[in-house]
């Protein structure tokens, strides 16, 4: 066998197909888009179902890619087994309604075993099939695949509800004997069964029927190919690893880890490779996730991002590293993988400030974890308990990050178990919440044909032109191609169009049809593309319609022009934003209005308000400059020569629209824009905010509506200095500083006053002790303007010793508050928290804290008398 990198191996994989007519699809981000249904990217066909469900029609209905994916649903088998992993590629080949089964299986063969691609030994490769697919059996023996090796089972159909199903045929590898796990009889021992000899290395899915929604299975218009290679089970092969963990994707990474550690050495100690093989996993995922812009965080994918850099670092500790080590991986991810995924390298500067900022935080966290384990730890001793209760242990993993293992760990060495199923409870519930919020969105659509075989050119000239003359040449009514549409709501197609389909986070056009005579026919709602790729017009029917009949379309050009602005300005702001925060600012979404942009980027931390003031200072000056904007349209190489920036998240076609402002900003886009940025005339940044995890939001306005918001303001800034009784607004800002000190003077008196007054109120109340039961009782209502005021008397009554208990009570601002405090050397027999719970329901409210202090608050002040007569009952009940 060759000996092959895993970049030539991925590269040959590539090579091969795109020698069978298939277009190399560059690897998504691996934050899906327009795809909620999905947390991650997590296979090569994931990004290929907008082409198999008919909602756009691929260039090449051929298709090859080496896709990056991760996978968390069982994350705690990484490192454990040969080959889990959270961040994998799946190399696959794809046929959108063109090949089928025969193309798909002689291929294969062709790839896996000729000598000018893989070259393996075919008598080491298996193959397994549905045992109806009698067609998949023929093919496989036509290529040369002896009868014995293709095995029928069961379980080869690949079917994940509702959409495109079919039978699959999985291959498989025969490492040898000396991998064999089982016992020669165990039924288990077959390629296809549960063991280590027989490595699974492709599956190849053979879509030919809809799953329909009432459970029968009918025949797909268009039969597809989709097939899934992993390619780190490839390469072990190649390398003759053991593991997956044995290659030169993972082996730098485990080198790195070894020389980091407490004199640990991989292949010496089987739980501590576990520690290595997690480090090296999790370092290439949490790399590729931020790399794609997704930041840690406390929910969805930054919690992932997250719990995977705390997981990495507790392994860290295990092998007896200290402090932070995980951002020096960063780099070597990038080096390994450079040949296909070269962002990765050129952003590591970035990434490793953020896995170091998150691995500082989590050693701030640890500490706080590591005092709730020993309290309960602590508390079970005190009852004779022997397991920690699985809602605790769920609490230390979702709240300090620490991983079930960790916390099984230190119990042991204290003599205590932890309640597994109580914590696989919990971690359910929390899965259950995260699938109900993405939703029930279909995982892959059933097939659409409508449009998909309306190839009826429609050209869109509304770069140059907001009118045409056009030919009406489709219509589609109730969701049925048609000549005439009378009323309601309808799609057109034209032969020419002026009007914008929505794309890029510009919104389409508005505007009207007419007839030759000038009269309306129909206003124009919506534009978006069909899978062709045609204009389709989403039309309010307004008089008869028929198809072949010319028109007049005319663009709303106020709207249009508005738009306009914003999509340059969104262009400046981008560019604004990446030098006041550096490159590694990427785009996260935009939307380019009539009357407002919102542009949506990556960023830890919060934002600064001069840095904001930075960036829109720049956008300004960028438009004062009266910079030409110029479009070119040419090769995606030759874009990239002239500077211009592409979104990683983007694919492009083979020619690209460039458009640039000056020598500012050259970026990649479709959309519409001035032809000057005087146009624009005047850019605002109305609001600022977070969005998600790492993920900051502008919203901003330009032209006539920033002359109306900062209008606005000026008003606004008139009243308040005529309310302030200065004549310049200039004078605003000091007349409100004056006026906000002699407020907190005001304050400051106003709190000497009411201590003095509470002080004297406490003095009446603590000449009164009551013996309750055991203990000796000040109860009382005082007058207070805030629970501060409470707490300053406790501490005056626990500094003279006055009683073993102090219960007060106050209204403030028409609601009730009480506060309890209990004695040191009393505080083993009552417990503040638990009278404030035994006395709260008597101001319909709640409350809890410490054994010494304890505060409630309520909405029923007149219950404040009854929970001081509650007190001194509950504490003639305590032993």
């Amino acid at each position: 066998m060759k000996e092959l990198s895993s970049s030539q191996i991925r590269q040959m994989y590539l090579d091969f197909f795109q020698s069978k007519g298939h277009t190399i699809e560059p690897s998504a981000s691996l934050v899906p888009k327009d795809d909620p249904s999905l947390l991650w990217i997590n296979s090569g066909v994931a990004t290929m179902k907008k082409y198999f469900s008919g909602q756009v029609v691929p260039g090449n209905p051929r298709l090859t890619s080496s896709q990056k994916s991760i996978r968390t649903n069982d994350i705690e088998n990484v490192g454990r087994t040969a080959r889990h992993h959270t961040l994998f590629e799946m190399l696959g080949n794809f046929s959108v309604g063109d090949y089928f089964k025969k193309e798909a299986i002689t291929w294969a063969w062709e790839l896996l075993t000729s000598p000018d691609w893989f070259g393996w030994d075919p008598e080491k490769l298996y193959m397994t099939v549905y045992p109806k697919d009698a067609d998949a059996k023929m093919y496989w023996e036509k290529a040369g695949v002896a009868p014995d090796h293709i095995i029928p089972v069961e379980d080869n159909f690949w079917d994940i509800g509702e959409g495109p199903s079919g039978p699959d045929s999985e291959i498989f590898y025969d490492r040898g004997e000396s991998f064999n796990n089982l016992a020669a009889d165990d039924p288990e021992n077959y390629p296809g069964g549960e063991n280590e000899r027989y490595l699974e290395v492709w599956n190849i899915v053979f879509s030919q029927f809809n799953h329909e929604p009432d459970g029968s299975y009918k025949p797909l218009p268009r039969k597809n190919i989709d097939t899934g290679m992993g390619l780190e089970r490839v390469v072990s092969i190649f390398q003759n690893a053991k593991t997956n963990f044995e290659t030169d994707l993972f082996l730098p990474l485990i080198e790195k880890t070894q020389a980091l550690s407490d004199g640990k050495k991989y292949g010496a100690d089987a739980e501590d490779d576990i520690s290595f093989k997690v480090i090296a996993d999790h370092a290439r995922a949490i790399t590729f996730a931020i790399g794609d812009g997704a930041l840690p965080g406390n929910e969805g994918r930054g919690y992932v991002i997250r719990r995977l850099i705390r997981r990495a670092v507790v392994n860290g500790q295990k092998l007896g590293i200290q402090g932070a080590f995980l951002d020096q991986l960063v780099p070597i991810v990038g080096e390994i993988m450079q040949s296909y995924y070269p962002e990765v390298l050129q952003q590591k500067d970035y990434i490793a400030k953020i896995v170091r900022s998150e691995e500082d935080r989590f050693g701030e966290t640890l500490t706080g974890g590591l005092d709730l384990l020993n309290g309960l730890i602590a508390d079970l001793k005190k009852t004779g308990g022997k397991q920690i209760a699985g809602p605790d242990a769920f609490k230390l993993y979702d709240t300090y990050g620490f991983p079930v293992e960790l916390t099984q760990e230190y119990a042991i060495d204290q003599g205590v178990t932890v309640d597994q199923d109580g914590f696989k409870a919990e971690m359910q519930k929390q899965k259950d919440r995260a699938r109900n919020a993405r939703g029930k969105q279909k995982a892959m659509g059933l097939q659409h044909d409508l449009l998909i075989n309306v190839k009826t050119p429609s050209d869109y000239v509304g770069y140059t032109q907001l009118e045409t003359h056009s030919e009406l040449t489709e219509l589609v009514v109730n969701d049925q191609l048609a000549d005439e549409a009378t009323t309601g709501t309808v799609e057109a197609m034209f032969d020419t169009t002026p009007f914008y389909a929505e794309m890029g986070g510009q919104v389409a056009d508005h505007g009207d049809i007419y007839d030759l005579d000038g009269h309306v026919v129909a206003h124009v709602k919506d534009v978006q593309h069909a899978p062709n790729g045609q204009n389709l017009h989403t039309l309010a029917v307004v008089s008869p319609l028929k198809k072949g009949t010319t028109y007049d379309l005319k663009v709303d050009q106020v709207f249009h022009s508005k738009v306009e602005k914003n999509h340059t300005a969104t262009h400046l702001l981008d560019k604004a934003l990446r030098e006041v925060f550096g490159e590694h600012t990427q785009q996260a979404g935009s939307l380019v209005e009539g009357d407002y942009l919102r542009f949506d980027f990556t960023h830890f931390g919060q934002v600064d308000p001069a840095d904001l003031d930075k960036a829109e200072a720049i956008v300004n000056r960028e438009i004062f400059a009266e910079l030409p904007v110029k479009t070119v349209v040419t090769d995606i190489e030759s874009a990239k020569k002239m500077g211009a920036i592409a979104l990683f998240s983007e694919k492009y076609g083979k020619t690209v629209r460039v458009v640039s402002a000056g020598d500012f900003v050259t970026e990649f886009c479709g959309g519409n824009h001035v032809k000057n940025t005087n146009e624009i005339g005047l850019f605002k940044i109305t609001s600022e905010s977070g969005v998600g995890a790492g993920v900051r939001r502008i919203e901003a306005v330009t032209s006539a509506a920033a002359y109306k918001y900062l209008n606005d303001r000026s008003v606004i800034l008139d009243a308040v200095a005529a309310d302030l009784k200065v004549t310049q607004t200039n004078d605003i800002e000091t007349r409100v500083q004056a006026l906000q000190a002699q407020v907190k003077d005001l304050q400051q008196k106003q709190a000497t006053l009411e201590g003095k007054l509470a002080g004297q109120q406490a003095g009446a109340v603590f000449d009164n002790v009551e013996t309750a039961g055991n203990y000796t009782l000040i109860s009382g209502t005082v007058q207070v303007s805030k629970m501060d005021q409470l707490r300053a008397l406790a501490d005056t009554w626990r500094d003279q010793a006055l009683s073993d208990v102090l219960v007060l009570g106050a209204e403030v601002n028409g609601k009730a508050n009480l506060i309890v405090a209990v004695s040191a050397d009393k505080q083993k027999q009552v417990k503040a928290g638990d009278l404030i719970k035994a006395i709260a329901p008597k101001i319909n409210g709640g409350g809890g804290g410490r054994p010494n202090l304890a505060q409630a608050g309520g909405k029923n002040p007149a219950g404040l008398p009854e929970a001081m007569s509650a007190a001194s009952a509950w504490l003639k009940e305590q032993d």
